[in-house]
C-alpha cells in the first residue's frame, strides 16, 4: 500500500490521521480549532496518490466557504435533532434497515475480540457509528499491540464493518438539499474508502 516516493511510516501516519479527522467531523460539529487547521491545510493530497487530491480540496473548500456556526447548524441539521435524523451515521442502518441489530452485535464480538470495549461516558452512541468505526481504524494502524494493530486486522476490520455500508451514508449525504459541507466530506470519504479498498485488494 506505500506508492512511489514515500515510506511505508509516512503512509500509515498519513491513513491514521485521516480515519481520526473523519471520526472528529462525523462526531460531533467540528470546533473551531480543526476548521481553521483544516481551512490553511495545504490543498495536494494528504496521502498516497493524487486520487484524493481533488476531493481533498473540496472538503477544505467547504470549509472556507462556511463559517463555524453554518458547518454546525448544517450537522444539528443533518444528523442531530430530537427523534429520526435526516442522516443515519450507524451501520445497522444500512446493513439490517433497523438500529441495534445483528451488525451490531457481530460489530461488538469483533471488538471484544480486539480487546476494544466502547467508554459510554465518553461515547453515548453505539458502537456502530461512522466515527466510533473511523477511530478503530485510526487505532488498528496506529496503536502499540501488533498481535491486532497490523494490516491483516486493518483489512478484515474494514471489509467487514466499513466497506459494506459507508458508500450508502456517502450517497445519503451528497443527495441531501441542506447538506454542504457535509457533501463535502462524504466527497473525500467516498474517496479515501476506495483509496483504502485498492490497498487492501494489493495484499491479496
Amino acid at each position: 500500500m506505500t506508492p512511489a516516493g514515500s515510506s511505508a511510516l509516512d503512509e500509515e501516519t498519513a491513513r491514521a490521521e485521516l480515519y481520526g479527522l473523519l471520526s472528529q467531523l462525523y462526531y460531533a460539529a467540528p470546533g473551531p480549532e480543526l476548521l481553521s487547521a483544516l481551512r490553511v491545510a495545504v490543498t495536494e493530497a494528504p496521502a498516497a496518490g493524487g486520487f484524493l487530491q481533488e476531493p481533498w480540496q473540496q472538503l477544505v473548500g467547504a470549509a472556507r466557504a462556511l463559517d463555524d456556526a453554518a458547518i454546525a447548524l448544517e450537522f444539528d441539521r443533518l444528523f442531530g435533532g430530537v427523534g429520526k435524523p435526516e442522516v443515519y451515521l450507524y451501520a445497522s442502518h444500512y446493513v439490517s434497515g433497523f438500529l441495534n441489530e445483528k451488525p451490531l452485535a457481530r460489530l461488538r464480538t469483533e471488538l471484544a475480540r480486539l480487546g476494544l470495549a466502547r467508554d459510554e461516558a465518553a461515547m453515548p452512541e453505539t458502537e456502530d457509528h461512522i466515527a466510533y468505526l473511523c477511530e478503530v481504524m485510526r487505532y488498528l494502524i496506529a496503536g502499540d499491540d501488533v498481535a491486532v494493530c497490523n494490516l491483516a486486522s486493518q483489512r478484515d476490520f474494514f471489509a467487514t464493518h466499513l466497506q459494506p455500508w459507508v458508500g450508502s451514508l456517502c450517497d445519503a449525504l451528497a443527495a441531501h438539499p441542506q447538506a454542504r459541507f457535509y457533501a463535502a466530506t462524504a466527497h473525500f470519504t467516498r474517496a479515501f474508502v476506495s483509496v483504502e479498498a485498492q490497498g487492501f485488494d494489493m495484499l491479496d
